[in-house]
């Protein structure tokens, strides 16, 4: 079979891999029909996750067709299409048993994290889903059966493996009420579902803040957004903390380690000391009011050195954080898109699988207004 391969930094190649095989009782076998390229991806194609063995078939999120199931998968059967969540899980362990999936212990036995597509042996081990086909493991519970009388498109179906659930995951992990004041630090793909789902949510303001001027626009146009060029302002944070009257209740950073980074950080990321910067999350803590919530959902290092425990402590700020535990909420968001009440058209570009170094070129560097690239084996 042929896939999109990890060759070194910044490099991706369309290749011939060894063809998937069933391993377990429990695996399945699903032709992928679309795929995607998650910000998260970027990590990797970046050669920041030093894990991430070369030849390394990378991407976490597919739509496709079951084609072969092991002997003890029940759930679904030959010829069912399904999503794929990027949560890799048993469904039986303590942390999916009480809703963290997202941290099974099965599927990673010997790592502090869960277990995810793509995302190198740090992560489980598991070959990714920017490919033809894919071996799914616990099938019976890592996947989504589409219902049979489905009439969404993979462009929006999609969206359900990672970037919407992980979305409304965050706007309700961080507690987000009518009335709520929301800012949004970041118009990546995650940001801006993030912005719809404070809507959905009843926030009363949502605030974007981005330097990309393609994703700004999107964020006022569509998500009707105030939007704010941190390229355009001295002090945005202190310019954000006055126009709300002492700061937002809610403040998600969809940006992680990958914002503005110090010269210092910078050498840090180069030497993957740290890998990256606190700019974004810097911006957060000095626009959230006091009492407030900061939602970390892009993705930071291990370990930052200066960081303002202090001055959270003394505001009464709640930190909260983590990977979306994504499957729980697959099914309800399913229903929540075939009722026609959320706005998910966040493609830019639809390729080849074939042409996959492109698309991550084009996306890494937001290219012709790159927002979100669909893939097509």
């Amino acid at each position: 079979m042929r896939a999109a391969v990890y060759t070194g930094f910044r490099q991706i190649k369309y290749a011939e891999v060894p063809d998937v095989k069933i391993q377990h009782p429990e695996d399945m076998i699903v032709r992928v029909t679309a795929t995607t390229i998650c910000g998260s991806d970027l990590h990797f194609y970046h050669g920041l996750v030093n894990s991430l063995a070369e030849g390394s078939i990378i991407g976490h999120e597919a739509v496709g067709e079951v084609v072969e199931t092991g002997p003890d998968v029940v759930k679904v059967r030959k010829g069912d299409k399904v999503v794929l969540p990027f949560n890799v899980a048993c469904g039986h362990c303590r942390p999916c048993l009480n809703g963290l999936e997202s941290q099974c212990d099965t599927a990673n036995e010997k790592g502090q994290a869960g277990a995810y597509f793509g995302c190198s042996r740090l992560y489980g081990d598991y070959e990714g889903c920017q490919a033809e086909y894919v071996r799914v493991p616990f099938a019976n519970f890592t996947s989504f059966a589409v219902p049979k009388d489905n009439e969404l498109d993979d462009r929006k179906l999609l969206l359900l493996s990672d970037t919407l659930p992980t979305s409304y995951w965050a706007i309700h992990h961080s507690g987000v009420k009518p009335g709520d004041t929301v800012i949004v630090i970041g118009c990546g793909p995650i940001g801006l579902m993030v912005q719809k789902c404070a809507w959905l949510q009843g926030a009363s303001r949502v605030i974007a803040v981005d330097l990309v001027p393609e994703r700004l626009e999107y964020a006022r146009r569509v998500n009707k957004a105030e939007v704010y060029n941190l390229t355009e302002y001295a002090d945005l944070a202190g310019d954000l903390y006055e126009n709300t009257g002492g700061g937002a209740d809610v403040v998600l950073d969809c940006v992680g380690g990958d914002g503005l980074m110090t010269p210092g950080e910078l050498a840090q990321t180069f030497f993957q000391v740290q890998g990256g910067g606190l700019s974004a999350f810097q911006m957060a803590q000095q626009t959230v009011a006091k009492g407030g919530t900061i939602q970390l959902v892009g993705i930071y290092a291990l370990r930052y050195n200066q960081f303002p425990l202090g001055d959270l402590f003394a505001r009464n700020v709640v930190l909260k954080m983590g990977q979306a535990p994504v499957i729980r909420y697959m099914e309800p968001l399913y229903q929540l898109l075939k009722s026609g009440r959320l706005d998910t058209d966040i493609y830019s570009h639809t390729l080849p699988l074939s042409e996959a170094s492109e698309a991550y070129r084009l996306f890494d560097h937001r290219a012709d207004g790159c927002l979100k690239v669909l893939l097509q084996p």
